[in-house]
């Protein structure tokens, strides 16, 4: 198709052989700038004015097992005794001189009530009770605050009035807030400063990175703007998202790390191959139209492998981890919707000016890398070699994920000074290692008694408190089991189970460390299915694009490796502690319990995007050439560089959260960062061009009767 279009670079009007339909929305984009500039300015506009309150509006919890026994007794603890459920809230009260009855003790006491009982969201408030909540010496007391709204509301309950108690602290007297709400209030907001700082110091990082790349610095700071137009309005529309439905903080943590990577990504292929473009046509709207029909629909395709990818987490049935996902795909969809647009608007506007403040090492740099060539013609000359090595070195990486432990997160993962940590260890010392992580057990009045000589029983329960009736006379009765270990220890999850099999039938247990494991037992369970949808998708998605079932296969399996391998070395560091005492942090014997499911998806995502760069590069030249060795040179040639480039740029992204102080911005920044440099050295550069030449003809291959099923696709632009 031709579009008549004016250039910008000449005031006159010229045909331009568009291509595909994204060829066509390139040149129409390009020929539209103003309206396009105008509609985005719109749009920013009004989403960006959400976007500020984004880490304040969104919700602090969801860490749970929708549908799970644990959090149905947390409902029946909240509707039938004031609150007094996982998410109630702790103020540990404690002195070295004073006892918990003593005047000075009591009035601070009396303040915490009166902070609490003027704020709806907190139900009945229960004072230290001898036996259950003060310690042996008198000297420690646990006030309890109900819990009289979800468990999203109250973490924001406990962040607003956490300075308020702990500021009561004085004259000897401690006040520490502690429990889940305000482990994930204390939570939430340290790994909002990490995040934020390790986002400030990657951005000028990148920008480096994308000058040497470019060579340019509008060509480089053109991705920059691209992405932050597509965070802003990720972030205002996860804000507007959240009035439907509650939606994690985290999501926009996550949003704006893969964001950030993401859309240089796209940007760098599209910039890269509109430069190629630009020197070969009559003008830059032709070049925008070239561009989108080959590394455009690269770009369009590898960002709906990255949504396909983490559409699959959404089955877990978790509101965190869910909406985590979620939040990844409104930024990515954002920033695809911009890369799709205002990019193409934006370098018809530019055309030639995109070279503008080049550096000197740039004034002769061609698209086709020569060095990428030469490594091609490498590769090719001397395949087994490199395929054997890269293989060895992925297979040694991946064997330590066989012994791979997941657990949900101990109290590690605040820093030591926080109050919720100060409080929790003050409540171990001083009743007992498993003080922190009572165990809640929900029965009706008549088996009451079964029930609890049946828990009495079972070994690792040291303690239970007496039936305490419903308020509302339900004719429900609950009881609080204390067992002898930390919350986080690997053997609460074998006391919970023995306390489960040997209760009656209609008794239920709950409390905090329960809402855990049922939510890492759903996420175990859930793992392999995750992983089986995203393989089947992402190589029918590969399938769709390259028309190929040979490469679509092992671009599949390879990004499998490389995705092992990665985990294998987070068990070398998280688990077994390689390296911790550089990277800053105490091992906790595991990985965080939400990291397969959603690293893994992550990850494939990532690696994925990767093979739809090398291998849509290597099918256009095939398509042209009809020759494999040229497809696999050129191909490695003409996507060598950007690739390296935008590993680069997303190993500088990632890495900077392994400066963070908490152990779960620290865990995803390492993880993610070694995936993408195994994937990019290993893999990307160097296995997938070995196997596209040990392949040969056969990469490119397809049935007749699968091409007649197949939408025709093709990456190659003639001019």
């Amino acid at each position: 198709m031709t579009d008549v279009v004016v250039s910008p670079d000449h005031d006159t009007t010229r045909p331009v052989n568009a291509g595909g339909a994204l060829g066509r929305l390139g040149a129409m984009m390009a020929g539209r700038a103003r309206i396009v500039f105008g509609a985005w300015l719109l749009v920013l506009t009004i989403l960006g004015a959400a976007a500020p309150s984004v880490f304040t509006s969104l919700a602090g919890a969801g860490w749970q097992a929708n549908g799970s026994e644990s959090v149905r007794v947390r409902e029946l603890t909240q509707q039938h005794f004031g609150g007094n459920s996982s998410a109630a809230v702790q103020v540990v009260v404690h002195s070295d001189t004073a006892n918990i009855d003593s005047t000075q003790a009591r009035q601070v006491l009396g303040d915490i009530t009166d902070i609490f009982t003027n704020d709806a969201r907190f139900g009945e408030v229960i004072a230290p009770q001898p036996g259950t909540s003060i310690s042996p010496d008198g000297h420690t007391g646990i006030l309890i605050a109900g819990a009289n709204a979800s468990t999203d509301d109250m973490v924001k309950a406990v962040d607003d009035h956490k300075d308020t108690l702990t500021a009561l602290s004085g004259n000897g007297i401690e006040v520490y807030p502690t429990g889940a709400s305000a482990l994930w209030s204390d939570f939430n907001e340290a790994n909002h400063d990490a995040m934020m700082k390790a986002e400030m110091f990657s951005w000028p990082v990148t920008l480096a990175i994308m000058v040497l790349a470019f060579g340019s610095l509008v060509a480089a700071g053109l991705p920059l703007l691209l992405t932050m137009a597509g965070l802003v309005a990720s972030a205002g529309g996860l804000v507007l998202l959240n009035q439907v439905t509650p939606i994690s903080v985290w999501a926009m943590n996550f949003a704006m790390m893969f964001a950030l990577a993401l859309g240089i990504d796209y940007a760098l292929f599209i910039v890269a191959r509109f430069r190629d473009a630009l020197t070969n046509t009559p003008s830059a709207r032709a070049a925008v139209a070239e561009t989108m029909d080959t590394a455009g629909k690269a770009v369009a395709l590898s960002g709906l492998t990255v949504l396909v990818s983490l559409s699959a987490v959404l089955i877990v049935p978790a509101p965190a981890v869910r909406t985590m996902a979620v939040g990844i795909m409104f930024a990515v969809a954002f920033v695809l919707l911009a890369t799709m647009t205002l990019l193409p608007a934006a370098l018809g506007a530019l055309g030639s000016k995109i070279n503008a403040g080049s550096l000197p090492h740039a004034e002769h740099q061609q698209h086709r890398s020569p060095r990428f060539a030469a490594w091609g013609h490498l590769l090719h000359d001397h395949p087994w070699p490199f395929a054997i090595g890269a293989t060895i070195v992925l297979i040694a990486l991946s064997t330590p994920v066989f012994g791979l432990k997941v657990a949900m997160p101990s109290i590690q993962v605040v820093p030591s000074d926080a109050p919720v940590r100060q409080g929790y260890e003050l409540v171990q010392a001083q009743l007992g290692n498993g003080a922190p992580g009572m165990l809640q057990i929900i029965t009706s009045v008549d088996e009451s008694a079964q029930v609890a000589q049946a828990a009495k029983g079972v070994d690792g329960i040291s303690m239970l408190t007496p039936p305490q009736p419903a308020l509302d006379h339900s004719g429900l009765v609950m009881m609080q089991a204390l067992p002898n270990v930390d919350p986080s220890d690997s053997r609460m999850g074998e006391i919970l189970d023995h306390l489960r099999d040997a209760l009656p039938s209609g008794a239920m247990v709950g409390g905090a460390p329960a809402e855990n494991l049922d939510l890492q037992q759903a996420l175990n369970e859930y793992f392999p299915i995750i992983v089986g949808i995203i393989l089947i998708l992402g190589f029918i998605l590969l399938l769709i694009s390259l028309q190929a079932p040979v490469i679509a296969a092992l671009g599949t399996v390879v990004s499998l490796l490389s995705t092992a391998a990665a985990f294998g070395v987070a068990k070398l560091i998280f688990q077994d502690g390689h390296g911790a005492s550089l990277l800053g942090f105490t091992p906790q014997g595991f990985l965080d319990g939400w990291g397969p499911v959603f690293f893994f998806a992550m990850i494939f995502a990532i690696a994925m995007d990767y093979t739809v760069f090398l291998l849509a590069t290597a099918k256009e030249h095939y398509e042209l050439s009809g020759d494999p060795k040229l497809a696999q040179v050129d191909g490695l040639a003409h996507s060598g560089r950007v690739i390296f480039a935008a590993a680069a740029v997303m190993m500088a992204v990632f890495f900077t959260f392994a400066l963070a102080d908490p152990l779960p911005p620290k865990e995803m920044g390492i993880i993610l960062g070694v995936a993408v440099l195994l994937d990019a050295a290993a893999v990307r550069l160097v296995l997938l061009p070995v196997l596209l030449r040990l392949a040969g003809h056969s990469a490119w291959w397809s049935p007749q009767w699968l091409r007649r099923l197949l939408p025709s696709i093709s990456f190659a632009h003639h001019r």
